[in-house]
């Protein structure tokens, strides 16, 4: 069942997926289009997941299920991952590479490869203070705290 975002608790679990570029306003449209209808169908075990889905910057998707109405199951999640799978190809885009990372530099939003993303470290092309998005938060509530972030705030502060 299909719930908007902002409504969902603070403790609903969230999957965030990047794309490995931004997408275009008309991409956007038709994949928040197939989010909805996802959403609206999910299911665990049978039964309607209350969820919600949240995408930001035209490059992330969030989607979030309130665990304490109905938890998911490992086939709710594998089918959620089934769906992005789909959009990935649809789209021709990456979404599932966690070996990626995506970051503000200046006000655009960049995406490199972990590697490259060390090397600009290492270069000080980037720093500690560099904004980054810490997509390993649970909740939404994490999410809304722990997400945008500085890198020496979050898993990336290894890289300095």
């Amino acid at each position: 069942m299909y719930v908007p975002f902002d409504t969902m608790p603070e403790e609903s679990r969230i999957w965030i997926y990047q794309a490995n570029r931004k997408l275009t306003d008309e991409e956007l449209q038709e994949i928040e289009a197939a989010l909805e209808n996802f959403v609206s169908n999910w299911a665990a075990h049978g039964t309607g997941l209350e969820a919600s889905f949240i995408t930001r910057y035209n490059r992330f998707i969030i989607l979030a299920v309130n665990q304490e109405i109905h938890a998911a199951s490992g086939c709710s999640i594998d089918a959620s991952v089934q769906f992005i799978q789909d959009l990935e190809k649809k789209y021709e885009i990456d979404l599932l590479d966690k070996m990626n990372v995506t970051f503000r530099l200046g006000e655009f939003i960049a995406h490199k490869p972990l590697i490259e993303f060390k090397k600009m470290a290492k270069e000080k092309a980037v720093s500690g203070n560099t904004v980054v998005f810490n997509n390993l938060v649970n909740t939404i509530g994490e999410w809304k705290e722990f997400w945008e972030v500085p890198a020496n705030e979050s898993w990336h502060s290894r890289f300095f």
